[in-house]
Parts: C-alpha cells; sequence; structure tokens
C-alpha cells in the first residue's frame, strides 16, 4: 500500500510538471511601460549657432469624444493641455527657443499688475496650435490553460500646425501617434493583478509628442533667424541678442529693411516681397544677461535711420553659414 501510494505521489509531481509547461508564463509580473526615448536628429547633437526663435503655443484642444466626460477640466480641455504642457517643456528644454506663455497670460498679467510692473507684449516668430484627436483604452486578454495574461494599452493621436505669423503661412504639420500598455500575469491563479492605470494615459500623449518634437524643432531652426535694432548707445547700435543665444564678438550681420507684405490673390496668402539690405554691423561687446542680452554693435557698411529702428531686421550673413 506504501509503494502504490508513494507511487500515486510521484505520478501526480510528475502531472503538475508537465502542465505547467504547458502554460504560456511562468510567474506572475507586472510589466513596466518602456519610456519613449525622443527622436532626435543628428543636427541636434552640433552647436547651434543663431538667435533663440521665439515661439508660442496658442492653442491645444481636445478633439476626442471623450472631451465631454471626466477627464476635462472646467475649460472642457484637460488632455489639450496636458499636451500642451509637454510640448513646451521639450523645446524648452532643448535651450533653442524662447516660450512665451500665452495659456496663462491672464494669470502672468495679474502678478505683474501686483509687483506694479507693466507686462510688455511680446510677439512670437511663429505659432504652434493643435490638438489631442484620437484617444482611447483597450484591454486584451491572453488565456492559456493555466495562465491569463491582462494587457492595458492607451493609444493617442495629436496633430500640430507650425505657423508663421507675419504671413499666416502653416509651414509644417504632422501628425503622430503614441501607444502605451502594461501587462500582468497569472498562473494556475497566482501572481499580481493590474487594477486600471490611469499613467497609461499620460504616458501615451508624451510617447506621441516624443515623436513631434524633433520634426518640430528642425522646421523652427531651418527658418533664417532674425534681430532687432532697439537704440543707440555712444555711437554703437544696440542688437537684441548675445553670447548666450550664439552670436560671437567679431561676428558681422547684415541690416535689412523687410520688403511689404502682398496678398497672392491665387492663394488668399500673404507673401512678402524680397528685403533689401541697407549695412552691415560687427558685434563689438555685450551687455544684459540671459533672454534679455544685447550686442553693441558698431556700423560697418552702409547707413542706419535712427528714426526708422523698429523696422529693420537683422540677419545673419550668407558668408557665415
Amino acid at each position: 500500500m506504501r509503494k502504490y501510494s508513494n507511487r500515486l505521489l510521484i505520478a501526480g509531481l510528475l502531472s503538475v510538471t508537465a502542465l505547467g509547461g504547458c502554460t504560456s508564463a511562468t510567474r506572475g509580473v507586472v510589466n513596466p511601460t518602456p519610456a519613449p526615448a525622443p527622436q532626435i536628429s543628428p543636427v541636434f547633437q552640433e552647436e547651434q549657432l543663431g538667435l533663440k526663435r521665439v515661439v508660442a503655443i496658442t492653442r491645444f484642444s481636445d478633439e476626442t469624444t471623450r472631451a465631454n466626460n471626466f477627464l476635462v477640466d472646467n475649460q472642457g480641455n484637460r488632455l489639450g493641455k496636458q499636451a500642451s504642457d509637454i510640448l513646451a517643456s521639450r523645446l524648452t528644454a532643448t535651450q533653442k527657443f524662447i516660450m512665451l506663455e500665452r495659456d496663462a497670460m491672464a494669470d502672468v498679467m495679474k502678478e505683474a499688475k501686483l509687483d506694479g510692473e507693466a507686462l510688455e507684449d511680446v510677439g512670437a516668430d511663429y505659432i504652434i496650435v493643435g490638438s489631442v484627436s484620437e484617444f482611447g483604452r483597450s484591454n486584451e486578454s491572453e488565456v492559456g490553460v493555466f495562465s491569463r495574461n491582462r494587457i492595458q494599452v492607451a493609444t493617442a493621436t495629436v496633430n500640430v500646425r507650425l505657423v508663421n505669423t507675419r504671413t499666416g503661412e502653416i509651414v509644417y504639420s504632422e501628425e503622430a501617434t503614441g501607444k502605451a500598455q502594461s501587462e500582468a500575469n497569472q498562473v494556475l491563479g497566482v501572481g499580481q493583478t493590474a487594477g486600471y492605470d490611469t499613467s497609461l494615459d499620460d504616458r501615451a500623449i508624451s510617447a506621441a509628442i516624443s515623436k513631434l518634437v524633433s520634426n518640430v524643432m528642425e522646421n523652427l531652426l531651418d527658418a533664417p533667424w532674425q534681430a532687432y535694432l532697439v537704440g543707440e548707445h555712444n555711437g554703437q547700435w544696440l542688437m537684441t541678442g548675445g553670447k548666450s543665444q550664439g552670436v560671437k564678438a567679431g561676428q558681422q550681420f547684415t541690416v535689412v529693411m523687410p520688403g511689404k507684405l502682398v496678398k497672392n490673390p491665387q492663394t488668399g496668402m500673404n507673401m512678402e516681397l524680397p528685403a533689401t539690405e541697407t549695412a552691415t554691423i560687427e558685434v563689438v561687446s555685450f551687455m544684459g544677461s540671459g533672454n534679455n542680452e544685447m550686442s553693441l554693435c558698431k556700423l560697418v557698411s552702409g547707413n542706419i535711420n535712427g528714426e526708422r529702428l523698429t523696422d529693420y531686421r537683422v540677419r545673419e550673413e550668407e558668408s557665415a553659414l
């Protein structure tokens, strides 16, 4: 009888071992969502020469079917604001742009008044508008003989448009989709379980923005940058921008008078006529700090009309490229 019992015990253990090999997982785990890596162009590994572009994100709306449920704030745009904040943070972190606050402008102006100072309006060279056009969640299950895998997936689609504020032309538009997922496995009822993972929503939007950042940066940096003349000091001209923005002592720039804006009757779009070169200036020294840095420049050739300073634009000479 004892030998028979031992044989049954051994047979039972072998059966459990064999059946365990037929399951789709060996132990319960919760798989972390892979961190989305931004797609960075090789050009960004090089030192960027040039003034920072002035950029503002003016509108980022939530156009999804979930815009009418609990995901929205009092203004009905929770997902849109989240996408806007992520994009602004990514662009600011590159230190290649001056980002202007537009979404919370009322709060900024209120604080400026409390401080007794008037907030000056600063115009952006480009504005970014966009939307979260698609957003969804799905739950999938993979069921084995003795195992069960639960997979949660969040998907978000983001659209952005880059608009030239001088002409109103859309110079760049793109759509990107990001996905994030988590997985929980159980074997023979043993393992970890995963509830509703709300962090997947954030990660899906972040993944979509990551795919857009590189191309947005490339299109902003491809456009010729420009600076401005703001005054005269001891016979030298004050130009916006300084060392922290890529300007170097001894560097020469071309002063131009922008061409007029004319309307193309065929497309209805504004187009700028070619600018006229009026002078060449050379950087002598710097003053100020950070984004408020200025360059003191001497006149090398040509003429500058002090009464029309606000009309001039300063651009990098082609020979310096």
